[in-house]
């Protein structure tokens, strides 16, 4: 038998490790309070079937599975804003945007606080109208560079002068961002590929030479974001090196990006043409989470 004293210590004992045990379990704060996402369809991650109007105008075609709110879900960010709309351009920061399938998007910069302490921006491609070259470039035959023809005249290339004329534009974003937003971690987002290094017919109607010419361009203006985010002194976010191979001409589940045809597989419906697929914006996703670190 054990003593009166020995019990009285054993049972002491015993109620200490039974309280230690269920101590309640620290949970980390998250590492961001409050995410905006602002930017184009790229960030938006255009879409027809998974639209959604909880952040922006459904004319904004704004996906509901997006990078930027993968990010947000993936951080578990207590606040979080969606200011990404189709068709944007620089201007449409601090300006109302007409959403390209009807209503008006606020200026994007109306979702920053002082608060904010983490944003994301991927803008430039329609500034720049490389997004309308590639409608331009489309052709019924796979002959000579008919695009290139009318971008580049006289030696000169319109399309690289438009992208040089955009940097300062966004610049001037970044600058807005930090005013608006001065504890905020900025990334600026590339785009990533969606051509390759040639067409093919009927996916991508557009012919080699154009589209090893349009590929240049991509790579071009990606180049400008990246000084841009340097100049500005923002953190870039290279998601183009690891998405070669994933362009419009690949097959179904390897492309990441659709083609001229508006039918997707991922997810299956109506797709937005040239634009990133769900395959796509996981990607995204997964590149800005590793910037991140998380």
């Amino acid at each position: 038998m054990i003593a009166g004293a020995g019990r009285v210590a054993l049972l002491a004992a015993a109620c200490a490790t039974l309280f230690v045990g269920h101590l309640p379990t620290a949970v980390a704060a998250p590492r961001y309070s409050e995410y905006v996402a602002l930017g184009d369809s790229w960030s938006a991650g255009a879409t027809v079937v998974q639209a959604t109007d909880r952040f922006v105008p459904m004319g904004c075609v704004q996906s509901r599975a997006n990078y930027p709110k993968q990010v947000a879900d993936a951080l578990e960010v207590p606040v979080f804003r969606d200011a990404t709309c189709g068709a944007a351009e620089t201007g449409d920061m601090t300006g109302a945007q007409d959403a390209p399938l009807g209503g008006s998007n606020a200026a994007q910069f109306d979702r920053l606080t002082p608060t904010t302490d983490l944003v994301t921006l991927g803008i430039g491609g329609n500034d720049a109208g490389l997004a309308d070259a590639v409608f331009d470039c489309l052709t019924v035959t796979n002959v000579g560079a008919p695009c290139m023809a009318k971008y580049v005249v006289g030696g000169v290339d319109r399309m690289s002068a438009n992208i040089a004329a955009t940097e300062p534009g966004v610049i001037a974003v970044i600058d807005g961002i930090r005013e608006r937003t001065p504890r905020a971690r900025i990334l600026v987002v590339d785009y990533f590929a969606a051509i390759g290094d040639r067409g093919c017919f009927p996916t991508i109607p557009i012919t080699d030479a154009d589209a090893e010419w349009l590929r240049a361009k991509m790579i071009e203006i990606n180049g400008m974001l990246a000084r841009a985010a340097q100049s500005a002194a923002a953190e870039f976010v290279d998601t183009y090196s690891s998405s070669i191979g994933h362009d419009a001409c690949q097959p179904a589940g390897i492309r990441w990006v659709e083609g001229l045809a508006p039918i997707s597989g991922n997810p299956p419906g109506l797709a937005v043409p040239f634009h990133p697929n769900q395959l796509g914006g996981d990607y995204q996703a997964g590149v800005v989470l590793a910037a991140l670190g998380g």
